[in-house]
């Protein structure tokens, strides 16, 4: 086993370039390579045992381990592998599945557009905006709003979208005309003084002054995630999500809901949009969608958008944008089989029946002396390290004590994702009550143990 495992270790290191990897780092460490899942947990190649505590990637709601879903790919691979969706071709389980996506999502998302990933989806979002904008005779309508840590993906128009400096840094992003509002996270970004509702108002009048100065007959749309994750996890203030539509209403700027991690009862409710109050007019889909078995995407949007976009297909002669997978067959297969799944079992209701114990269990680090903030919605949140909580001070080296409890999560076997020195937790689904202990459990010996290694490498 540890002749095998050496040797995966030193072939992935000499072949493999891996995403978000400082890849000097890993050429001195090489990779924990998963070898099977079972449930909520996940075993390394030497038969270590992990809680996978971020589901993933924010993505896996039926575990790791779900019968029914490989049983739906093969089913599907053995009928019709493969086939496009373009020049009017169509197949059943694309056809099922968008039928069920317009069932499920709210009442004005009537259309459906498929692509394999959430930044394919939030890609093509740019693009439908800007052609719906040129069919209508308002080409300069052509600007997004977006926040600061808001997460989007990573091709060149959805890393635009997304405000994390280490996706822009050195890939020259922005590259479409993306203006980045203020991060709604009053723990860290409230001022002196400042209530929550005070917080929220300030940010509303930013948006209200941005839209005055950028001209309302030149923003497109405003794109959010409900509950902001890959971000550092930041539940929106009171009245946020309300004000934004309201304001974004008045100035006929569309509202687009990013629910790739939201999406499919993350936080107790079908979608983060019902969670918080508002109806968007575009809608991204992905993750929790298949559980992350397949890769599938899609773009839920109006009927009112749909009819501009179907006139110009006709002036043009085509909609001149797709993707070889669109709708994918054995994607949609396992998709259709993952929300019925989903239904069956009643997911979205554990994730709001466990939401109280989950949230409870990570406030109670709040009294940790290195947790400055302990945050989240359903079953998805984070605590935030510091180095003075009164103050709420950051360690001079951001991210160092955050990648140091990545590495005793590890150890105590539980894996959750260290975004700079907040440490997110996202479980799959179907975690149970025994599930969410162990967690808090895990989570709780990580930060004792940390106290001691932030202070040998002078971090306190």
């Amino acid at each position: 086993m540890n002749i095998l495992s050496n040797s995966l270790a030193a072939a992935d290191t000499a072949t493999t370039m891996h995403p978000n990897t400082n890849m000097r780092q890993h050429e001195r460490t090489g990779p924990l390579v998963i070898d099977r899942g079972e449930g909520i947990r996940v075993y390394d190649d030497r038969g270590k045992e992990y809680i996978e505590g971020l589901a993933g990637l924010w993505s896996v709601a039926v575990g790791f381990s779900e019968p029914r879903l490989a049983e739906a790919a093969y089913r599907q691979m053995l009928r019709l592998p493969y086939y496009h969706t373009f020049s009017s071709k169509a197949h059943e389980p694309s056809i099922r599945l968008a039928e069920k996506l317009v069932d499920m999502t709210p009442p004005n998302l009537t259309r459906v557009f498929f692509t394999s990933s959430g930044s394919e989806a939030n890609d093509t979002i740019v693009k439908m905006v800007w052609y719906m904008n040129n069919a209508l005779g308002r080409p300069s309508k052509k600007k997004f709003l977006s926040r600061i840590k808001g997460y989007h993906g990573i091709t060149i128009a959805s890393g635009s979208l997304t405000g994390l400096p280490i996706n822009h840094r050195d890939f020259d992003l922005p590259a479409i005309p993306v203006h980045h509002l203020t991060c709604p996270h009053f723990y860290r970004l409230g001022a002196e003084g400042e209530d929550e509702a005070a917080f929220t108002a300030r940010l509303l009048a930013e948006l209200q002054s941005v839209i005055e100065r950028e001209g309302a007959d030149t923003i497109a749309a405003f794109i959010g995630e409900p509950l902001m994750a890959a971000g550092g996890v930041m539940p929106p203030p009171a009245g946020y999500w309300e004000g934004v539509e309201r304001i974004c209403r008045a100035n006929d700027i569309l509202i687009v809901s990013d629910e790739v991690i939201c999406g499919f009862g993350r936080l107790g409710t079908p979608f983060g949009c019902q969670k918080y109050s508002f109806t968007p007019d575009i809608m991204t889909l992905s993750k929790q969608i298949t559980s992350s078995y397949m890769p599938l995407s899609a773009v839920m949007f109006s009927d009112a958008i749909y009819q501009v976009l179907a006139d110009n297909s006709e002036k043009n002669g085509v909609f001149g944008h797709g993707f070889t997978a669109s709708g994918h067959p054995v994607a949609a297969a396992v998709a259709l089989e993952n929300l019925a799944l989903i239904e069956e079992r009643d997911l979205m209701g554990n994730a709001a029946r466990l939401e109280a114990q989950f949230q409870s269990g990570l406030r109670s680090f709040a009294d940790h002396p290195l947790v400055g903030e302990a945050r989240g919605a359903g079953l998805i949140g984070a605590v935030e390290l510091v180095a003075d909580k009164k103050t709420r001070k950051p360690f001079d080296k951001l991210g160092r004590a955050g990648a140091i409890a990545a590495v005793i999560g590890h150890d105590e076997g539980l894996i959750f994702r260290a975004i700079g020195d907040q440490l997110a937790l996202c479980p799959p689904l179907i975690a149970t009550a025994d599930d969410a202990r162990e967690i808090m459990a895990r989570m709780g010996r990580t930060l004792d143990r940390l106290i001691d290694a932030v202070a040998a490498e002078g971090l306190a």
